[in-house]
């Protein structure tokens, strides 16, 4: 059970997990994670095995076999290099109007998950994430790469960037995310 919720934990994730976070959320000992964490490399970390555990700086990530590189790469290419979707323009939007925005935030306002399109946004390199020690979760902001591809000196050149940065309806929708964890 314990190597079926890790494979979940870092199948969702898509980055690196520190292992100390790992131990802390499976509730486990260092030792039991590490026992796990060998069965998990011996089991995929072969020719075989289009799914790969590294283990790198005492954090973990599962990645795509290396011997698949080539093959991935025009799927990368074509998803990363082609035109935004309207849901990403719309997650692109928000954070350039409301960032520093968390991912709760951001999926308050859409109302749908974000978490495969904030990645997607990420990789192109059109948001970056920090992290944030008042809010203890990241947010999300443009790049100045982006801001500069606009032609833009500043966020507020954007159309009618103030009607949006402080909408009132937007505000309390922010306010809706980040109250559950202000409770706990």
């Amino acid at each position: 059970m314990l190597k079926a919720k890790l494979e979940s934990i870092l199948f969702a994730s898509g980055k690196p997990v520190p292992l100390r976070h790992l131990a802390k959320i499976l509730e486990v000992s260092p030792a039991e994670l590490e026992k796990t964490v060998t069965e998990l490399k011996s089991e995929h970390n072969r020719e075989t095995s289009g799914i790969h555990l590294v283990d790198h700086d005492d954090a973990l990530q599962f990645v795509s076999s290396p011997a698949h590189a080539e093959l991935l790469a025009g799927l990368v290419k074509d998803e990363f290099q082609g035109e935004l979707t309207r849901p990403q323009l719309e997650t692109l939007s928000i954070i350039c109007y409301r960032g520093p925005v968390t991912k709760p935030e951001i999926e308050q306002i859409r109302g749908v998950n974000c978490s495969l399109i904030i990645r997607n946004l990420l990789i192109r390199g059109l948001v970056q994430e920090e992290d944030d020690s008042e809010r203890l979760q990241p947010v999300f902001r443009v790049t100045s790469d982006f801001v500069r591809h606009l032609g833009l000196h500043e966020l507020s050149e954007l159309p009618e960037f103030e009607r949006f940065a402080k909408d009132e309806r937007i505000s309390k929708l922010m306010e809706e995310a980040t109250a559950p964890a202000l409770e706990n």
